[in-house]
């Protein structure tokens, strides 16, 4: 099946992707929206994912009715060079989180029980 998905939907398929450095979508091939990008199907979102994953720039999990993607690392360069973002700029999910201040008091930590 082939779908002729405009260039500003995947563009904006592909910027949401390199945000988070993951998509979800439902098995729902008929949905009118995407429940994260409201003006692109879901079909459309699908379909821009299986062509990313045949070029294995996404790694593909499914599980209860919902397929999830993943960025692999020559998915990230791919999307960096087709999208224009420079090299400083990471998915969410390379981020590293701010180290939490651990609480100090009577078992909030620090010491060593």
């Amino acid at each position: 099946l082939i779908m002729l998905i405009p260039k500003k939907s995947r563009q904006d398929i592909y910027k949401k992707l390199f945000q988070d450095g993951v998509m979800v979508a439902k098995k729902d091939f008929n949905a009118p929206k995407h429940p994260e990008l409201p003006h692109i199907s879901n079909n459309m979102v699908i379909r821009a994912m299986q062509s990313l994953r045949s070029r294995e720039f996404v790694h593909e999990q499914y599980a209860w009715r919902h397929f999830y993607w993943s960025l692999t690392d020559e998915g990230i360069g791919h999307l960096r060079e087709y999208l224009n973002i420079p090299s400083e700029v990471q998915p969410k999910t390379l981020m590293r989180a701010a180290p939490s201040a651990l609480p100090s008091g009577p078992g909030g930590g620090g010491g060593g029980g």
